[in-house]
């Protein structure tokens, strides 16, 4: 029997090892049902707002969708001897290393499996070498350009960066996108996939494009000067790879067309698989192309909120496109009326020079009055964070100094709060004592060190943060950085439980690096009655303009205007800021 922490498969781990079993049962040639399965089952393990463990423990596995007896029983072996002999039989019976084959833009299941039957191709380095000696030519539907496609795309793969932080993928994606836009006769440009449905971190590129005539479109997306690869060109798709490492599609439809095929592009995979089992229970089939009836006639979407609409639903937000119950709620007429970056009436965490910011307070302030701010507040670091400039005691004195006269020279344009951002030191205690904590307008306690504590010891480092009465908001409460740090071992519904019983707040940092609370624990936190707090974290005044992602996050963690004190009135927010002191 494995200690207790090596049994303790992350949600996450539990997703890979059933995403894994369903590659290798297709490679293999199992029935398509099967490996379907086991996809289900990862894709609902990996977005559960509980740990998996936690519901072993209960008993309550089968309550999950997608898990039924066979894949209980699997978890339970993985929990209780930290291993999972299926998986050993069939790492015997298909090379792991084909999994690797699967990377190669273009290469299938079906593909890989023919390499590995025909050919004992088990490694890139051995298909690259026979796709080199032409050897490839034996396999159905493989010809010299096919093996020039998988040589590029091996030697490609070298030189890619995998998936990217929303934020870096949407800014690349809005300047592909103005370029085509701009084109004459184009008339609609739009991101889709995973990008459009704001998930935390995006792979390839994919752009949809309602135009006539492709001619024009295509010949400016395959010849912008930073491509460094053309990898596919025809008149409804081409494929290209840029010198950043992205990879995009672009797709052009006929406008009268682009409705469905935005939709369907969109995805998720599993959201357009019920909206056709929707359709088909209305007596029509739905495709990329258009909705045909059992006649074969076809109703055409121009837009896509006409797909939406033929099925008799309201159009469903791309943020929440992903099977989690959106198309039932739509269909009772449920569906929660989503907060929009325009809600946010203040930003309650930010830096300035006093820390580790860029700008001064009066700059922060100006650029939060440009964009609409009515409150900011200003949470510098505090003082055992040396690596941001941390502030002492002292400090706090001479900046509300400098906060009242900023606020005297603005008027009243904006209210400025003075609060810190204090640091969970690792043994739960504040970088502040209460008497100066109880001085600030706003209090924001951080984890920024000691994140690889046990289980146990960080959550209730963490609870005792929560339960200081002056403590309004968790930043970042779990710590990650998105592809760089994994998250603390929090058990998080201990933690969103004790925000909801002391009323505490807890941070959507916007910031594209965190996304902290994550969407699935953001709607969790709801469920328990937890409030939120949508904030940029800026250390600059154009940090502000990252608040679009923390309200995406918020958006597909279902969370509505209500739910979030930024988005109350002034009056408002400053009130319970003083009630949650005690004042």
């Amino acid at each position: 029997m494995m200690d207790d922490k090596k049994q303790r498969f992350s949600n996450q781990q539990l997703a890979d090892i059933f995403n894994l079993i369903a590659d290798l049962l297709e490679i293999k040639g199992e029935i398509i049902f099967k490996t379907l399965a086991y996809r289900k089952a990862a894709d609902s393990l990996a977005n559960l707002s509980r740990p998996a463990y936690d519901i072993w423990k209960e008993g309550k596995l089968t309550d999950i969708p997608g898990v039924g007896k066979a894949i209980n029983d699997k978890i339970g072996e993985l929990f209780t001897t930290g291993k999972l002999a299926y998986l050993e039989r069939l790492e015997n019976e298909v090379p792991i290393s084909l999994i690797d084959l699967l990377k190669i833009p273009g290469v299938g299941k079906k593909k890989v499996a023919l390499f590995w039957k025909e050919l004992g191709i088990t490694t890139l380095e051995e298909l690259k070498q026979a796709a080199s000696q032409g050897k490839l030519s034996s396999i159905p539907g493989m010809g010299a350009k096919s093996e020039q496609k998988i040589i590029a795309g091996i030697e490609a793969l070298s030189r890619r960066t995998g998936r990217t932080q929303l934020g870096k993928a949407w800014m690349f994606a809005q300047e592909i996108s103005n370029q085509l836009r701009s084109i004459p006769d184009v008339v609609a440009v739009e991101p889709a996939g995973s990008l459009r449905r704001m998930r935390e971190t995006v792979g390839d590129l994919d752009l949809l494009a309602a135009a006539k005539d492709s001619t024009q479109i295509m010949g400016a997306f395959t010849n912008r000067p930073d491509i460094v690869d053309v990898l596919g060109k025809g008149e409804t798709k081409s494929s290209v790879e840029f010198e950043n490492g992205f990879r995009a599609q672009l797709w052009v439809h006929p406008p009268e067309r682009f409705g469905t095929a935005l939709q369907y592009a969109t995805g998720s995979k599993d959201h357009n698989v019920r909206l056709r089992e929707l359709a088909i229970s209305q007596g029509l089939s739905l495709s990329e192309h258009a909705f045909t009836r059992q006649d074969g006639t076809e109703i055409l979407c121009a837009r896509e909120e006409n797909v939406y609409r033929t099925l008799g639903i309201p159009w469903i937000p791309p943020e929440l496109r992903e099977d989690h119950g959106e198309i039932q709620a739509a269909l009772e007429g449920k569906l929660p009326h989503l907060i929009e970056i325009s809600d946010i009436l203040a930003e309650l965490h930010s830096h300035s020079t006093w820390s580790d910011g860029k700008a001064t307070i009066k700059e922060m302030a100006v650029a939060a009055i440009v964009r609409g701010y009515q409150i900011l507040a200003i949470t510098d670091h505090s003082k055992s964070l040396g690596i941001a400039g941390g502030l002492s005691e002292a400090d706090l004195k001479k900046q509300r100094c400098e906060i009242d006269t900023i606020q005297q020279e603005l008027g009243n344009s904006i209210i400025l709060l003075q609060g810190a951002e204090v640091e969970i030191r690792a043994d739960g205690t504040l970088d502040f004592p209460d008497e100066v904590l109880a001085d600030l307008d706003i209090v924001i306690a951080s984890l920024h060190t000691s994140l690889r504590q046990p289980r146990e010891q960080i959550t209730q480092r963490l609870i005792k943060a929560i339960y200081n009465p002056h403590v309004d908001i968790i930043g970042h409460p779990t710590g990650r950085k998105i592809l760089e740090r994994n998250p603390a071992d929090l058990d998080m519904e201990q933690v969103l439980r004790a925000a909801a019983k002391t009323n505490t707040a807890l941070e959507i940092n916007a910031h594209p690096s965190r996304l902290d609370l994550n969407d699935i624990n953001a709607r969790r936190a709801i469920e328990l009655g937890v409030l939120l707090s949508i904030n940029t974290d800026a250390h600059a005044p154009e940090d502000l303009d990252m608040l679009r992602f923390g309200v995406a996050t918020a958006r597909r963690g279902w969370i509505e205007s209500q739910n979030v004190i930024n988005t109350w009135k002034p009056n408002k927010l400053i009130q319970w800021l003083k009630t949650h002191k005690g004042q």
